[in-house]
Parts: C-alpha cells; sequence; structure tokens
C-alpha cells in the first residue's frame, strides 16, 4: 500500500499537482518547492497571501546544500539530536521556486522522519513544500477527519494512509539559524 501510494502521490507531483499527505507533524498541503505555479495554486487553496513562506521538506540532510548557501555545523547536530520534528530556517535559500523563499532570502527547511514522506521525497528528488492542511487563519487540524472538505477537495490527490491514525501530532519546533551559528527559537 505504500508503494502504490507513493506511486500516485509522485504522478501528481511531476504534474505540477497538490496533494493532502500525512507527516511527521500535522497534515499537510504539499507539492515540488521547486514549482512557482504549483506553491501559488496551495495559497489560492488555503486563501493565504503569496508573501508567506513555507517549509520546506527534505529526506536526508545531506541535501541542504543544494537548497541552502551556508549551512553552520550545528545544524547537522540540531538535526541528529532533535526528538521532535524540528524545522530550521537558513538564510540564503537558493534552487526553489521564489514563492517558497522569505522575504529576506532565507527558508525553513525540516528534514522528515516519516516513511511516507521520507521514499516520496527520495523518489521525487526535489523537496516537497509542506503547509499545514487548513484554511489561512484557522486552527491546524490534529487529524486527518478535522480537515475540511473543502481542503480535501481541492488537492490534486489525498494520500490514502493514515487516515484512522488518532495520534495527535503537533507543528515542528522552527529555530532560526544564522550564517555564524547563532539560533533562535521562532516556536517552541
Amino acid at each position: 500500500m505504500l508503494r502504490t501510494e507513493i506511486e500516485k502521490a509522485l504522478e501528481v507531483l511531476k504534474n505540477g499537482g497538490v496533494i493532502l499527505y500525512p507527516t511527521d507533524t500535522v497534515w499537510g498541503l504539499g507539492c515540488d518547492a521547486t514549482n512557482e505555479a504549483a506553491v501559488s495554486k496551495i495559497n489560492e487553496i488555503k486563501g493565504r497571501s503569496n508573501d508567506k513562506s513555507f517549509i520546506v521538506l527534505l529526506d536526508s540532510d545531506a541535501k541542504l546544500q543544494s537548497y541552502v548557501t551556508e549551512i553552520p555545523d550545528v545544524a547537522y547536530d540540531l538535526i541528529e539530536y532533535a526528538e521532535h520534528p524540528l524545522t530550521i530556517v537558513f538564510p540564503g535559500a537558493r534552487n526553489l521556486a521564489k514563492n517558497v523563499i522569505n522575504e529576506d532570502g532565507s527558508v525553513g527547511v525540516r528534514i522528515v522522519k516519516h516513511d511516507f514522506c521520507q521514499q516520496l521525497i527520495q523518489r521525487f528528488r526535489k523537496p516537497l513544500t509542506s503547509t499545514s492542511a487548513n484554511i489561512s487563519g484557522e486552527p491546524a487540524p490534529r487529524f486527518f477527519d478535522e480537515i475540511s472538505a473543502e481542503i480535501k477537495e481541492a488537492a490534486d490527490y489525498v494520500v490514502d494512509l493514515e487516515q484512522d491514525l488518532r495520534i495527535e501530532r503537533k507543528p515542528s519546533t522552527i529555530m532560526k539559524l544564522a550564517p555564524g551559528g547563532q539560533f533562535s527559537f521562532i516556536r517552541r
């Protein structure tokens, strides 16, 4: 079943579509993080402005250098030892759709530790966007059945995994990392 769902999601992503999928945090809306039109479609679905940035998901910290210009050594330690999902905001984003990147040129990246996400990103060979599966301003859904029909219908594909899972997951911790390795928390 996992392989089938990866294949279906992969086809949608390759065609510039949006998927509704389980992550290591909350259910998310995702697309090719290098495809500006696909990213705009997520903003339309959520009813949010194009100037809000996204979290980008990667399957391995080895791929960070493809999307971030400066990676302080402490970043690898933070990723390795994080006990909960951790998003790190790095300066100097590159090779991503411009509507994924913050106005200051930074980007939030999370290395996922979730089978479906890891395998999907590995097969896709590009980063995914991730944003909670809700209309902008509304609470993030804790479970699949809390996602509005409007969101489910707007996605090009709804991944048929973990829909009955009742483990409450929380959004990731977000840290901002400066080139020298100094960091601050944005969300704990």
